[in-house]
């Protein structure tokens, strides 16, 4: 009898541990993004998962952790995850997850550029990370809109029919006009938002505010004022500091 409530137990499928956000971090490594652009990028995520104001986030949240996994991507079908699900929940798991970013090799080097098919790609991961978020968010950041694929407006709103929420961060250093892009055809979700920069040196202190927003919950809310209509969708926006802007959608 014993031996049989071992092996019930055993077959009983494990209960998905709850954490406050599953977060994709969704990195671009197109053929406009050159080593040293790429690097930046690298550098930025590792140092905010290394910085106090990352973690007071994570752990001012009711389950006080957090899930995230790396993905970079390119073509429709150019998505490689690099971090597997890693847990934060502490300033150790926050550094293991800053090694892990800084040790992550690029596995992309072009292939044309297409936000819908890493929004598609990163869908699908939310299911296999063994951990139930309360909240979805992927985090999708690039240099150019999306050129191959399915429509990014109809991959962006299965992902929001899903539950997800897609939040940007467009560098302009190619495309200025990036931002009208991410804004009308990626973001998406209750509380998404994009923070807009104009160069890759600005990545790091712009991906800090960004993942401190996300991981909080609230958006941009503490820094907007009255909503402005833009195409039939609300957006709020807030003062940015010299060479970058954002903007918050609901």
């Amino acid at each position: 009898m014993r031996l049989i409530v071992i092996l019930l137990l055993l077959a009983w499928p494990a209960r998905a541990e709850t954490v406050d956000l599953q977060l994709v971090l969704a990195v671009d490594a197109s053929g406009s993004v050159s080593a040293e652009r790429f690097a930046l990028q690298k550098q930025g995520y590792a140092a905010a998962f290394r910085d106090p104001r990352l973690l007071r986030a994570i752990i001012g949240g009711a389950h006080q952790r957090i899930a995230v996994a790396m993905v970079q991507w390119t073509g429709p079908r150019l998505q490689v995850l690099v971090v597997d699900w890693h847990e934060v929940r502490d300033a150790g798991s926050a550094a293991a997850l800053a090694a892990k970013i800084e040790a992550a090799p690029r596995r992309l080097f072009g292939g044309g550029t297409s936000i819908s098919g890493v929004i598609d790609y990163a869908l699908g991961l939310f299911e296999r990370g063994g951990q139930a978020g309360a909240r979805r968010v992927i985090d999708i950041s690039g240099d150019g809109a999306n050129t191959s694929g399915r429509p990014v407006g109809i991959a962006r709103d299965d992902a929001v029919a899903a539950g997800v929420t897609i939040n940007g961060l467009p560098i302009l250093a190619v495309e200025p006009d990036l931002d009208a892009h991410y804004r009308d055809a990626v973001i998406g979700g209750p509380g998404a938002f994009m923070i807009a920069i104009d160069r890759y040196d600005q990545f790091a202190p712009a991906i800090l505010r960004k993942l401190v927003s996300e991981i909080a919950g609230t958006g941009l809310a503490r820094h907007v004022g009255a909503p402005e209509r833009q195409r039939g969708r609300s957006f709020f926006a807030w003062q940015p500091s010299v060479g970058e802007s954002t903007e918050s959608a609901r």
